[in-house]
């Protein structure tokens, strides 16, 4: 084993200490299956005999529970949900994921975020989705909401090594928050990074953001269509955001990270066949990305790290975790470390 392969294992051990607090637009993916009985009477629709129910932790909390995965446990989270039906789900899904969510605010004016999907299946067939149910207010939080958030964020930071902002645009995520969050974790000189889809130019002086190439070239206002493309549009979103660090990801094209104005380190996807599902691949590599950076390792390693982390989840269905010891095992094995340094 060469020393680069070394040097990477012995990060991914220390990515269990750092402490990381999540602040961002929590949600919970209900998956509600069944079995196809009979067309309805009542309607031409199907008839499904409920078999099982299961709660998933999506959005920002998808994030929050794949640091959890990797380091422990140490991880709280600040947000909102509602006083309703799911906002004990939300929780109960927190508790079991071993995420401290005793700052989420409780705000009776919004729902808890919730998408329902329904899925069907037959005796000889695979589960098919028939239809999805949101339960989500894009609306910003109402200044009472945002006060006691903006508190929390406060009293938090200090307590971290790192912050982790993930914006889902469902509200959470207002001008006053995004500018104390950051300035909080600036003035504690703490690692803060950012997950947005949207909008990049409001989250100023962070650590590093983490846009995928779409969110990226809404940001630079034009197409990237080759890698030079790429390297134009990290400068200039560095520029835009005035950001320390630039972690752009691009999919089976691997991603880029930008650092020191003018480097940047280009990994290729470490896993390009074994794919099934994407979904929540960005939250777990900006989860690993974080603990990385907030453990001491260099903008290449950390970028390695978030990298062979998604390379594992997008191998099983849904928002999905993987482990420090599933992470050294796929690393020991790889041919090649399949990155270069530019």
């Amino acid at each position: 084993m060469n020393n680069e392969k070394i040097e990477v294992i012995e990060a991914i051990n220390c990515i269990k200490d750092p402490k990381v607090l999540v602040i961002g637009d929590f949600a919970i993916d209900e998956m509600v299956y069944g079995k196809t009985a009979r067309i309805s009477r009542e309607a031409p629709v199907l008839i499904l005999r409920h078999s099982d129910t299961k709660i998933i932790l999506g959005a920002a909390s998808n994030a929050a529970h794949n640091i959890s995965a990797l380091n422990n446990g140490k991880v709280g989270v600040i947000g909102v949900c509602g006083k309703d039906y799911y906002a004990p789900i939300l929780k109960k899904a927190f508790k079991d994921a071993n995420v401290d969510y005793s700052m989420l605010i409780e705000d009776k004016d919004r729902p808890t975020t919730t998408k329902t999907r329904i899925s069907g299946f037959s005796t000889q067939s695979v589960r098919q989705q028939i239809v999805r149910i949101d339960r989500e207010l894009n609306e910003p939080v109402n200044t009472k909401t945002e006060n006691k958030i903006i508190a929390n964020i406060k009293k938090a930071v200090p307590n971290y090594d790192a912050v982790l902002l993930s914006d889902y645009n469902i509200g959470i995520m207002t001008d006053n928050i995004i500018n104390c969050a950051i300035e909080t974790a600036n003035k504690y000189g703490k690692i803060v990074t950012v997950d947005a889809q949207e909008n990049l130019g409001r989250f100023q002086n962070a650590t590093c953001l983490t846009p995928n190439q779409p969110d990226a070239e809404k940001a630079v206002g034009y197409s990237i269509n080759s890698y030079d493309d790429a390297i134009k549009a990290g400068k200039d979103l560095l520029k835009i955001t005035n950001a320390k660090m630039m972690l752009l990801t691009r999919g089976d094209e691997g991603m880029i990270v930008f650092y020191d104005k003018n480097k940047h380190f280009s990994i290729n996807a470490f896993n390009k066949t074994d794919v099934f599902d994407v979904t929540g691949a960005g939250d777990t590599v900006v989860a690993a990305f974080t603990l990385a950076l907030a453990s001491g390792a260099s903008p290449q390693k950390a970028a390695i790290i978030g990298n062979l982390a998604a390379s594992i989840v997008i191998r099983q269905f849904g928002c999905a975790v993987t482990s420090r010891d599933e992470m050294i095992e796929v690393w020991e094995n790889l041919e090649e470390n399949n990155f270069v340094h530019l």
